[in-house]
This record gives C-alpha cells, structure tokens and sequence, in this order.
C-alpha cells in the first residue's frame, strides 16, 4: 500500500470549561466534544525518493504551509520511530480555518493514523494520542473521532453515548479567531460554567431542552468581544427558533444543533449569502 485516501472530520464543542492554567501554557479544560460530517480531504502517499516530507494545501489562506500541523506529525513520527521513508500529504481544504472547528489538528491526527498503516508500525491509538498531544491539544480527541468529554489539556478522552441523530448548522463571519489570542482575552475575564455531568446525561436521552438549557462555552465572552459579529450569528440563529446554539472552540464559527434537518436547510439557504454556512451532522 502506496497511498490512502482519508477524510479528515470536524468537530463542536457543547460544553467548554477551563479549570485551570498550566505552567507549559496550556490550560486544564473539561469538554464535551462531538465530531461532526463536515470534512477535509487527505491524500497520503509514500515517495520513492525524495528527501523531504511535502505538504500541500488548496487554500492559500492558511497561510505557511510548513507549520501545518500535518508537518509536525510527521516528523514527531519519525522521531520515535527512526524511519527514513518520505510522504506526501495533499489536503483538500474544506474546513475553514480559526473556526474553532479544529480542521488542523483533525489534519494532523488523521495523518498519524494514515503513516502507522502505511508504515504498519502498529502504534495504538493511545500511542499516537501521546504523540499527538505534543503537537496540539485536540489531536487526541481527532484519533478516537467519537463523541466524548475531553479533560485535561483534552488528552484525556471518554466516549459518551448520543441518542438522537443531531444535525448541525455551522456559521462563520468572515473574520477568524486566533486561539493564542482568545484564551489570552479569557485570562482576563469571570468565565461561564457548564454542568457536563448534566449535558452528558441529557444525550444519552436525547433532552434536547436541558441541552440547550446547559450548554456553555467559557470562551464565548472573550472570542465575542474580538469578533462582536459572533454575537449577531447567534441572536440571529436564537431567532429563528434553534435553542441549541453556541460558538465552538475559540471561534469565530458559531453552530446550531436540532434534529430538525429541514429547519437548518431553510436557515441555510438564509445565510448563505451573508456567512460561510456549512450542514452537518453528528457522528457516532
């Protein structure tokens, strides 16, 4: 086997809580995470000769392709593992970026998965998890792909159980919003708190009520206050009747959940014109 073809998935953060801050940097989190349909597109492939690894992305919007994290999961590979072979990583950009979609660290996480079967190292996935956690902290959460609260700097990962078939409704203002920057901002103000326990139990029943009654992003405030626009996105959203409606990660990407798959697709074809929007739906 020379090459895979891989899809390379988003993710939604319906609960994001910091309880702490580390010396490393990193902040100490308590999140339920849900991978969702909305996908980049990966072709990994072994090259006979070459001296260097080659990634390539089609959006010129983000930025050096050098610091991709798909780079830095290469080499972190090759360090532990001492192989010479060379790849070549084409991502098909789909996911747009400082969303808070997590489209780079899911990059990174499917092109650990796809050199361990190219290589056949036999790494499992708490080993590529341990490896992914060095280069960003939503990698090990992409290895799993499945719903789950997400503790630790996000490394320590615990699949949840979904009852209902959730679709989603992804909305993105034009602006981004650099994560560094948005936890700095974070720093400085009272957080939110949301009951995951809670959030948890509701899936499992499918209480889309207490759902929406209990979801909380601790960094909403600060990610509002870069892009004031992410608030317009979600009173607008509140307006058309969705309850379950919150900014993801650090932003700027603001999304609506609902079981109600035609009441997305009218909203989309709303917003279409004004937002980058994107239809999902949550995977199990």
């Amino acid at each position: 086997m020379k090459t895979l073809h891989l899809r390379s998935h988003a993710k939604i953060n319906l609960c994001l809580n910091i309880t702490g801050k580390r010396k490393d940097g990193y902040h100490d989190l308590d999140m339920i995470v849900l991978p969702i349909s909305l996908h980049d597109s990966l072709i990994v492939s072994k090259l006979a000769t070459a001296k260097d690894n080659f990634v390539t992305v089609d959006d010129f919007s983000t930025g050096i392709v050098g610091h991709n994290l798909a780079t830095l999961a290469i080499e972190a590979l090759q360090k532990i593992y001492k192989f010479n072979q060379k790849f070549s990583v084409f991502i098909h950009k789909v996911i747009p970026i400082q969303a808070g979609l997590g489209g780079g660290s899911s990059n990174a996480a499917v092109t650990l998965k796809a050199i361990n079967r190219l290589l056949k190292l036999q790494a499992s996935d708490e080993q590529l998890m341990d490896i992914g956690k060095t280069i960003g902290s939503d990698i090990p959460f992409f290895i799993k792909n499945v719903p789950a609260r997400c503790q630790g700097i996000g490394d320590i990962i615990s699949p949840i159980t979904v009852k209902n078939k959730y679709f989603v409704l992804i909305v993105k203002p034009e602006v981004g919003c650099p994560t560094r920057e948005i936890y700095q901002i974070a720093d400085t103000m009272e957080l939110s708190i949301c009951n995951v326990d809670k959030i948890i139990e509701a899936l499992a029943i499918g209480d889309d009520e207490t759902i929406a009654d209990n979801i909380s992003n601790a960094l909403q405030a600060a990610a509002i206050s870069a892009v004031p626009e992410i608030q317009t996105i979600i009173d607008l959203l509140k307006s058309y009747g969705l309850k379950i409606v919150q900014l993801t990660g650090s932003g700027s990407a603001v999304f609506a959940m609902s079981t109600n798959k035609k009441l997305l697709k009218n909203i989309f074809k709303k917003l279409e014109d004004r937002y980058h929007v994107e239809l999902a739906k949550v995977l199990k």
